[in-house]
């Protein structure tokens, strides 16, 4: 697996991987992370990942690392 891209983005790291005919984009927000693989044939190479990583797209990204980061902490308080 091999780096390709990288996505700038003011909250999250967003890398883009390619192995084995599948793109993996891969988004980290300190010790969390979200991962998505997609067939080289489904999209147009980086370009074709920009544009599906649109805002909107995004946006839920970052509403799920906020429930990530919710859940992770009610467990813990539940555990404490």
């Amino acid at each position: 697996m091999r780096i390709i891209a990288n996505i700038p983005h003011p909250k999250i790291t967003i890398n883009i991987f390619s192995m084995n005919d599948k793109y993996q984009i891969q988004f980290l927000a300190g010790n969390m992370e979200q991962t998505f693989k997609i067939g080289h044939s489904e999209v147009n190479g980086v370009e074709g990942i920009q544009k599906l990583v649109d805002d909107a797209f995004l946006q839920k990204v970052v509403e799920r690392f906020n429930e990530m980061y919710l859940s992770l902490k009610e467990a813990k308080e539940r555990n404490a």
